[in-house]
């Protein structure tokens, strides 16, 4: 689900043969905005956004299936690129929101998807990995993290203890990998990067959603509850820096054009939204409720302006030039 350029993912002809795998960014944005809706009782707005990153998974999932099916060379060569692991992070926000609806079994199924699907990307995108990258680097740290909230919170919906111990693995390996990413994350994206550059700091925004999740569970108690609930706060803590340092250069240097990889601009928008609301109550700091009120509104809005910019650009694609006057 790889790296783009300004590719449309609204319906044309063929549509959904070209697809990035950059387009999952879109899946994740949008499921994660149905979280925090639901976490903050939008029950209705939640539900609606969570058809449509329903849908565009399952849209995807096809076209995923359709490349390891019948187009190996590009699948291979787009299953290098660290977009691909937006496969497996899109499956575990949709299975997220699903578990949140009651259907464990459907949940559980996602994960176990996702679970197959995570190491095989995982280490051939890993392989791959170079100096100076882009924002994209951290998904694998984001992918690694999606499974640890997935399992985390079927855990404590289906009461097996085993699971949260398999998210307290992923959010551990989650949190090398970040730092790996980090090591090698090129830092002038921050002012020019396309949108994926966000990801640094949503990265650990998911990273304290997970361990928002470990915390409240009764598994850990004395010093494992108190070293999850501190690594969950300044996972939490570093994210909104990067919030507003990312916020900061996108204001310094505006970069207006729509671009598929602004889907991972909202993603970290509605996932910092969602720890902070999900950081609220194992923490015992309330302030962090109305904080994520707030962000979420923000979230909200850059989906829908991403979405209006995503349709004026098709739609002005689409356009014949005038006459007498060239295409752009």
């Amino acid at each position: 689900m790889g790296s783009a350029g300004s590719v449309s993912i609204l319906p044309g002809p063929g549509w959904w043969a070209g697809l990035p795998p950059a387009a999952g960014a879109a899946v994740m944005a949008t499921g994660i905005i149905s979280v925090a809706l639901h976490m903050t009782g939008h029950e209705a707005l939640s539900l609606v956004t969570l058809v449509i990153s329903v849908a565009l998974w399952l849209v995807l999932a096809v076209d995923f299936t359709a490349r390891l099916v019948g187009d190996r060379g590009r699948f291979r060569a787009e299953a290098d690129t660290p977009a691909a692991l937006t496969a497996v992070a899109a499956t575990t926000v949709v299975g997220t929101r699903i578990s949140l609806l009651g259907w464990q079994t459907v949940a559980a199924a996602l994960l176990a998807l996702a679970a197959v699907l995570w190491p095989g990307l995982l280490s051939n995108v890993v392989r791959h990995w170079r100096h100076r990258m882009p924002g994209g680097a951290f998904l694998g740290c984001v992918a690694t993290q999606g499974l640890a909230v997935l399992a985390a919170v079927l855990a404590a919906a289906c009461r097996q203890d085993w699971l949260a111990r398999a998210a307290l693995a992923a959010f551990c390996l989650g949190l090398l990998l970040y730092a790996a990413a980090l090591f090698r994350f090129d830092l002038r994206e921050v002012a020019g990067g396309a949108g994926d550059h966000w990801v640094a700091g949503g990265a650990l925004s998911i990273s304290a959603l997970a361990g928002s999740r470990l915390t409240a569970s009764p598994v850990w108690s004395g010093p494992a509850h108190t070293a999850l609930r501190t690594v969950t706060l300044v996972a939490l803590a570093l994210s909104l820096v990067w919030y507003v340092v990312l916020l900061a250069a996108e204001l310094r240097h505006p970069r207006p054009r729509y671009d598929i990889r602004r889907w991972a601009t909202v993603f970290p928008l509605g996932m910092t939204a969602t720890a902070c609301l999900s950081v609220a109550g194992p923490a015992g700091i309330a302030w962090l409720v109305p904080l994520g009120e707030v962000l979420l509104w923000i979230a909200v809005a850059a989906w829908l302006v991403t979405v209006a910019v995503l349709v004026s650009s098709h739609l002005a694609a689409r356009r014949p030039p005038r006459r007498g006057v060239p295409p752009a």
